[in-house]
């Protein structure tokens, strides 16, 4: 049994103990208090301190205004109205003005910037360099819209074509119903031609010009054809012109385009209107996914008051089908007298056709000539770059009354007073547009001395 002085030796031995190691622990400078927290900051401001940070405020006017993107944008557009001062004296110049730094992207790219580089990897997969001497962009290298640079790095080149395609399922097509026409659809199938385009090529003429296993004749006409399946490995298609009697003879004929709904020979036909110029070929289109018909948006008419969409006849990805051919057929038997082509394929196809886009595969000549270009773009905050949206165009359809169509003559003052305007870019004088819009008239008659269509 502990007796009472026992139990105050233990006591006293505890309290021995527990002051020995109070000491002992104090001395070794443990700190048991939490440390403070530091005050929390943002690694970038917000809000509208974010914006004027970034770039997006002008701090004279306090007005919003968007920076162009490195990546962010319809297209990498590498032109910038504050280089327009600048001529680069060099390849390592233009490099280094069209990479853009680090330091600058992040500035205004999102705070998952993992993400988004996983997907600026995944879109360099589709992205070409355009610099093809004969594809008909005409810069020259002296040109200057806001930047040196003629060879663009774009967005809107199409995913890589497979190797192993049967292209004998597939066609360009055109319908020819007079001389002048003849003569634009050879120069297009040459373009594709000397381009490298690798599917087939379809003529649709009257049949009163040419029998098409004829080997020699001795009309314009017949000469032209022979020398489009000859040369340019078109395939000769003798029809019947769809005429339509008391129209305007500009569109009387013009239902003899809807007759490539009936080539059901092909997989599919891409129909190009021959009053255009192709500046690049279009074979990705014929890979597409399965769409009875595919057109772009006639973006011009959006100017119109109300606006207007409609799908524009004057590039039409068709597949060929005796039911749809018998549609088409009904459909003009009963149209109006103000009814054609575009009119014919929007009644029936507005509300299902595929859409593909205008840009790059259909824009006007009149686009040059135009202010504002919104509508093209696809977004009234994207900076228009004629060099840019030259090298990514395929297909441009002349259209600038009253100027009239390049094969037709047009008196030098008609055409100086309704050319592109220059315009001045930080205090400098830029006719680009001016002389890009001149190249596409010119081209047309250098082409057809090119091409030795001496019968056009």
């Amino acid at each position: 049994m502990v007796t009472r002085r026992g139990r105050l030796r233990i006591v006293a031995l505890a309290l021995i103990i527990c002051t020995i190691l109070f000491w002992h622990t104090r001395s070794r400078g443990y700190d048991y208090t939490y440390s403070q927290a530091p005050n929390a900051t943002l690694e970038k401001p917000t809000g509208i301190d974010f914006e004027k940070e970034a770039g997006y405020f002008d701090n004279d006017t306090n007005e919003l205004r968007m920076p162009t993107p490195a990546h962010g944008g319809r297209s990498r557009s590498t032109t910038s109205t504050s280089s327009t001062s600048t001529k680069s004296t060099s390849s390592t110049t233009i490099a280094q003005e069209t990479t853009p730094s680090r330091q600058t992207e992040d500035g205004w790219r999102s705070k998952d910037a993992d993400e988004e580089e996983r997907l600026y990897e995944e879109m360099d997969k589709y992205e070409g360099v355009q610099e093809n001497p004969e594809s008909g962009v005409f810069l020259d290298k002296g040109a200057k819209s806001g930047s040196d640079k003629t060879t663009k790095k774009i967005l809107h080149q199409p995913p890589p074509i497979p190797d192993k395609v049967d292209w004998s399922r597939f066609a360009y097509t055109q319908y020819v119903t007079n001389a002048d026409y003849l003569c634009n659809s050879v120069m297009i199938f040459e373009t594709l031609h000397r381009l490298g385009s690798k599917a087939d090529r379809l003529m649709m003429y009257p049949n009163f010009m040419l029998d098409p296993t004829d080997t020699e004749s001795d009309t314009p006409h017949g000469k032209l054809l022979i020398q489009a399946r000859d040369k340019y490995n078109v395939k000769l298609m003798p029809v019947e012109v769809q005429h339509r009697e008391g129209a305007d003879a500009t569109w009387a004929d013009s239902f003899t385009k809807l007759l490539a709904f009936n080539q059901t020979q092909y997989d599919r036909v891409l129909s190009l209107d021959s009053d255009g110029a192709v500046l690049q070929p279009m074979d990705e289109l014929f890979l597409l996914p399965p769409s009875p018909v595919a057109m772009p948006r006639a973006y011009w008419l959006l100017d119109e008051s109300p606006p207007k969409t409609m799908l524009s006849s004057q590039v039409v990805l068709i597949q060929p089908d005796t039911v749809e051919f018998e549609r088409i057929i009904h459909k003009i038997a009963t149209t109006t007298e103000n009814d054609y082509d575009m009119e014919i394929v929007n009644d029936l196809y507005r509300d299902s056709a595929m859409i593909l886009p205008h840009r790059p595969y259909d824009m006007l000549t009149g686009e040059w000539r135009r202010t504002e270009h919104s509508h093209y773009l696809g977004s009234d905050r994207e900076v228009w770059d004629p060099a840019t949206v030259l090298s990514e165009a395929k297909f441009i359809h002349f259209s600038d009354w009253p100027v009239p169509k390049p094969w037709m003559f047009v008196p030098e003052d008609i055409k100086r007073a309704n050319q592109p305007r220059c315009r001045m870019i930080n205090g400098e004088e830029s006719c680009l547009e001016q002389e890009i819009w001149n190249r596409f008239y010119t081209n047309f008659a250098e082409q057809r001395l090119v091409s030795k269509l001496d019968l056009c």
